[in-house]
């Protein structure tokens, strides 16, 4: 199974489904399921983001961030798995379009790019980079600790074959 390393807090994101595109500044052909790492490091500009909105909404709704404890975060471990649908182009600034994301065609199933919030303060979404469109995602009840690579990384997917799709 193809792996993909994110750092913190956009991992935690998109396992829990907050986030649903990851902006890239490059583009790959391949498309299915792909495990979701968080990486071990944690810039210090990433860690006070957390505390910033929309992030620290979300990130307290789902239990990462205590009063007293500070930002509990799994770094260095696979947290999910996340099914790549589409890799498209950002265009150039003023414009916008939509791809289809499956199922009936209705405005659920359409997905803007650039998209509106929360989802735009989650990525970078300058003309030319890519944005990668994930459909169904699946957060694992326990993290698996991975050492995790730059790119798309070969991961085992024996360790991910008990968790449904």
């Amino acid at each position: 199974m193809k792996a993909l390393t994110l750092t913190q807090p956009w991992a935690t994101l998109l396992a829990h489904g907050i986030k649903t595109i990851e902006t890239r500044s490059w583009s790959t052909k391949y498309r299915g399921w792909i495990a979701i790492h968080a990486a071990k490091g944690f810039p210090p500009k990433a860690k006070q983001l957390c505390f910033v909105e929309p992030f620290f909404s979300f990130l307290t709704k789902c239990g990462y961030i205590h009063p007293s404890m500070g930002i509990d975060l799994p770094l260095g471990k696979v947290i999910a798995k996340a099914h790549l649908l589409h890799v498209t182009q950002i265009p150039a600034s003023g414009h916008r379009y939509w791809v289809y994301n499956g199922g009936p065609l209705t405005d659920a199933s359409r997905i803007w790019i650039p998209p509106g919030e929360p989802e735009l303060s989650f990525g970078d979404y300058t003309p030319g980079r890519f944005a990668w469109i994930f459909g169904a995602i699946v957060r694992l009840p326990e993290p698996i600790p991975a050492k995790g690579a730059l790119g798309l990384w070969s991961f085992d997917q024996l360790l991910l074959d008990g968790f449904p799709l």
